[in-house]
Order: structure tokens, then C-alpha cells, then sequence
């Protein structure tokens, strides 16, 4: 099986991340996506970040009812702060017989050169990228590299952030979350 690790805060999780999630399980070689919820880091300052496990109940919610669409906790148990490099070398050694894809955006891509290893990483594992509209350019290397699949997915400018200082200044966000997201998040009355 081909999994594409989809890494983020989720905080929280809206349409544009399950769009482009189910994107990739679509029209791409990728039998799966995981939504792989990323730990808080120590060593930041907490801000408006939500507890690690409030955040995956909301990846769960979701993507329930989307059979291609994971949520995980994976990053949990591993020693903070982590790195790409150590995660998929955890993963491959739990599940010898997935094959793991890194998702990300075209951002993402344009400072993928100072990550941690990602020569290693681009060595034994395909970089699935899609859209986004940001400044700087992306490093000649990674221009026609075998690696890196260029997805023509929408482009979704919605973000986390915007979402939650919508819902601090009291405005209704409801049609940019997955409902059962949205009736969580009103439940617990989070970011207000």
C-alpha cells in the first residue's frame, strides 16, 4: 500500500486540507492519506494551539466518513521535537509493507532544501506537491527531480489562522469546516 503522510496542526482541520487530502487519494497513485497531527513542540509558545489530542478528534471527525482519509497520531509518542527523517524512519519500520509519500505544499517545497536530511528523505521517498501561491522560487534541484510529482490540485487558500480569529471576532466560519468539526468546535467553544 501507498500512503501519503499529509502533516499539519489541524488547528483545526477544515475543507481546504480534506479537499486536497481526498485530492491526492483520487488522482494520484496514493491508496491512502494520513492526516498525521503534528505534537505541540516544548519549546514554542503554545498560543491558540489546541491540546494534541483535541486536535486528532477533530482529524477523526473529519475524515470518518472518507474510507482513503486517516487520521494520526503517530508523532505522539516520538521524542520532541521531531523531524520528517525520524518519523518516516519509525513508520517503515512499523509497517515494512506500506510505502510512505511525503504531501506538501508548493511553500513547503521552497524551504524543503534546509529540512533536516532531505536529501535521505528525497532518496526513499516520493514528495507529492501541491499548488499554493507564495513568494520565493523553488530550488533548481527540485525542478524536474524523479522524486517530486507536481499535482495539479486546487488551490485552497483557506487557512487555520483565519479560521480561528473569525471565530474570536464572533464570525460565522461553519461553511469552511467539515460539520461534524464544526459541532465539535461549537460544543467545546474553542477559540472564542
Amino acid at each position: 500500500m501507498k500512503v501519503g503522510l499529509f502533516f499539519g496542526s489541524f488547528n483545526p482541520i477544515h475543507i481546504g486540507h480534506l479537499v486536497i487530502g481526498n485530492h491526492m487519494a483520487e488522482h494520484s497513485d496514493l491508496d491512502q492519506i494520513w492526516f498525521v497531527v503534528t505534537p505541540h513542540n516544548p519549546f514554542k509558545k503554545k498560543d491558540s494551539l489546541l491540546d494534541n489530542y483535541q486536535r486528532l478528534e477533530m482529524v477523526y471527525q473529519a475524515t470518518k466518513d472518507f474510507t482513503k482519509l486517516k487520521p494520526s497520531d503517530i508523532e505522539f509518542g516520538l521524542p520532541q521535537p521531531n523531524y520528517t527523517i525520524n518519523t518516516l524512519a519509525y513508520l517503515q519500520e512499523k509497517y515494512p509493507d506500506h510505502e510512505f509519500a511525503l504531501i506538501m505544499g508548493e511553500d513547503n517545497l521552497k524551504s524543503f532544501h534546509k529540512w533536516k536530511n532531505y536529501e535521505l528523505i528525497l532518496e526513499g521517498h516520493d514528495i507529492y506537491v501541491y499548488p499554493r501561491i507564495s513568494e520565493n522560487t523553488i530550488q533548481t534541484q527540485f525542478h524536474n527531480h524523479k522524486k517530486i510529482h507536481f499535482v495539479d490540485a486546487p488551490i485552497m487558500q483557506l487557512s487555520s489562522t483565519f479560521i480561528r480569529r473569525s471565530i474570536k471576532e464572533g464570525k460565522n466560519v461553519q461553511p469552511m469546516l467539515p460539520h461534524y468539526v464544526w459541532q465539535y468546535l461549537d460544543e467545546m467553544n474553542f477559540y472564542k
